[in-house]
């Protein structure tokens, strides 16, 4: 690859997705585009990328932004952000809700660990929760509706009690239980897009995205954000990021990664 394909490809991501990849990078841009290069019956990435430039082709281009984002992702991951929701968010917003269910957006979902982990923190919270998990990778998607993950996938985040308590193990995955199935709703997304729909709420996850983000859009991703968020909500980014130059929301002192809406948001909605 090429410092000018890696440029254009760098504007492809940050126009269609709103992110960007490090100049460092490029090497590991190569190597996740090789699959890609060679479902599409090209020869190699160089030979794909030619296409895409010549001829651009939506699906071709949507292909190799997926593989182009950033997969990371484990059960449970970050710890104490699952604690707080699980010990002292959870039981506030269902004794403030009543009867109405807890809703919970897992933004940038990947391959769906973090929203079974949402799932898993609503069931033993004794909490009723409906978890919309959205991504742009239909890939990602896939592997997240089906609910299945390889013994190294399920042992990262995920103590054997929990494995035991809320997976079915088969000969070659462990697979979510329908307890949890019935909880989540897997559907594809673009954060850098203003919302479709009037829903909002009650939590927000929404981690490691913003660090990624190209910087000219990443105001707009969290505007998006503060708009699908009820006023009394919660938004929690990775323990490193913060809402930069945003006045949307302010950090909750004591509670690493974890925002509420500021006065003057809420003054603005209202």
């Amino acid at each position: 690859m090429t410092p000018e394909d890696f440029d254009r490809l760098q504007t492809l991501l940050a126009t269609r997705a709103g992110f960007r990849l490090t100049r460092d990078r490029m090497k590991l841009a190569e190597h996740r585009l090789g699959p890609v290069a060679r479902r599409e019956g090209f020869d190699s990435v160089d030979a794909m990328l030619a296409a895409l430039w010549a001829k651009p082709v939506a699906s071709l281009g949507w292909a190799v932004i997926e593989a182009l984002l950033n997969p990371e992702t484990w059960f449970r991951r970050d710890r104490a952000s699952f604690d707080i929701l699980t010990l002292e968010l959870l039981p506030a917003l269902a004794k403030a809700r009543g009867r109405e269910p807890i809703r919970i957006w897992s933004a940038g979902c990947s391959t769906g660990q973090e929203a079974w982990s949402l799932a898993i923190a609503a069931q033993e919270a004794g909490v009723a929760a409906e978890i919309v998990a959205t991504d742009l990778s239909q890939r990602a998607l896939e592997k997240a509706r089906s609910g299945a993950y390889t013994g190294f996938e399920i042992q990262r985040g995920l103590k054997a009690s929990a494995m035991l308590r809320w997976f079915d193990q088969t000969d070659e995955a462990w697979i979510a239980r329908a307890e949890l199935r019935a909880a989540v709703h897997f559907a594809r997304a673009n954060l850098a897009e203003p919302p479709t729909d009037a829903h909002r709420f009650d939590v927000i996850f929404c981690r490691h995205l913003l660090s990624d983000a190209d910087p000219k859009r990443r105001g707009d991703m969290i505007d998006n954000l503060e708009r699908r968020l009820v006023d009394d909500g919660c938004l929690f980014l990775g323990p490193e990021e913060q809402p930069e130059d945003s006045l949307a929301f302010r950090a909750v002192a004591g509670r690493k990664g974890l925002f509420v809406k500021s006065p003057s948001a809420i003054r603005r909605a209202a």
